[in-house]
């Protein structure tokens, strides 16, 4: 296999070892689990940057792992870690074929035993994501996805792939008002920051008619927790939406494969839904993976006066038109 052009059977062969790769990392991800649910409290658990920005030896021992396996199967691929980015490890994005990598998405999670937290690979190709593989051990739900071939949720081991999304077609979604819509607080807690994300989560969940200026009244919001598995959620149409502020590629690359194989929309900031209203429209640039603002828009079922494409970009524009636009920091 050629590392400067992958075909679609290298990445069914790519796919295969990813999801084996994701499985044994599962299994470690459990066992780091089992082990600070009974150490003594704090033991094995650092901070990054503040109390809610998290890191425990685990997840340096999965990224660990699996750049191992990585290195021995593919030694020419390029690799980007979060664990190994943090400790300064930075090579810029190229051309070549180059795993991004959470070694568990949703480390905050992973460490109360709140059963959604995740490993998260992908595969980036001429700059763009390819290959996705998404798996939270805690309940086996295994996510995976490649670029033009569909993508797939498998719940157990022995069980059978699911194509995404799970409804067949996909429903309508008229507007905001009908979504389930996944947020997250995210680690930056200053004032501007928090109080802009408040700000937007009110109008989102407010009911209008009782004095939420500019209220949605949504179905509800929800925060799992985990980039890597809000998309998931997304992908399978189980949420309708999800926006973020402040994630890395590593959060997010194998998301945004399985999102876009099971329908979905991507895009990144307002500004850049804005410029990519034409023809680019959907396309997961260099700019928007590394953007650190995204969105993602369920798969959506054509209605009588609206094809489901059109309705995404509705969608979008009503979300943008009704939150804050905050800097990640």
């Amino acid at each position: 296999m050629t590392t400067t052009n992958l075909t679609p059977t290298d990445l069914q062969n790519i796919l295969a070892f990813t999801i084996k790769l994701a499985r044994t990392a599962g299994d470690l991800i459990l066992e780091g689990s089992a082990a600070i649910q009974s150490a003594p409290s704090g033991s094995g658990v650092e901070e990054k940057k503040n109390s809610v920005d998290l890191v425990t030896e685990y997840d340096v021992r999965v990224e660990e792992l699996v750049k191992r396996e990585i290195t021995s199967k593919f030694p020419t691929f390029k690799f980007i870690g979060e664990e190994s980015y943090s400790a300064g490890a930075r090579p810029p994005l190229t051309d070549e074929p180059t795993f991004c990598v959470d070694p568990i998405d949703g480390t905050t999670n992973f460490i109360h035993g709140f059963p959604f937290a995740c490993i998260s690979l992908g595969l980036i190709y001429k700059r763009r994501p390819v290959l996705g593989v998404i798996f939270n051990p805690f309940l086996d739900h295994l996510y995976a996805g490649v670029k033009g071939q569909g993508s797939y949720l498998t719940k157990g081991v022995n069980s059978r792939p699911l194509k995404l999304p799970l409804s067949n077609p996909p429903k309508p979604l008229p507007s905001l008002s009908q979504a389930l819509i996944a947020v997250e607080w995210g680690s930056d807690r200053n004032q501007t920051t928090i109080q802009a994300k408040s700000d937007s989560f009110s109008r989102l969940a407010g009911d209008p008619s009782k004095g939420v200026s500019g209220g949605k009244m949504a179905h509800s919001l929800r925060s799992l927790g985990s980039a890597a598995l809000n998309y998931a959620l997304v992908a399978q149409g189980g949420l309708d939406l999800y926006w973020e502020i402040g994630c890395w590629p590593w959060d997010v690359c194998a998301g945004i494969v399985i999102a876009e194989e099971a329908g979905c929309v991507v895009t990144g900031s307002h500004a850049a839904f804005e410029a990519s209203m034409d023809k680019d429209f959907g396309i997961v640039t260099e700019e928007i993976l590394t953007g650190r603002k995204y969105i993602v828009v369920r798969a959506v079922g054509d209605s009588q006066d609206e094809k489901g494409f059109e309705a995404q970009k509705r969608i979008i524009r009503e979300f943008y038109g009704t939150v804050a636009d905050v800097e990640p920091s």
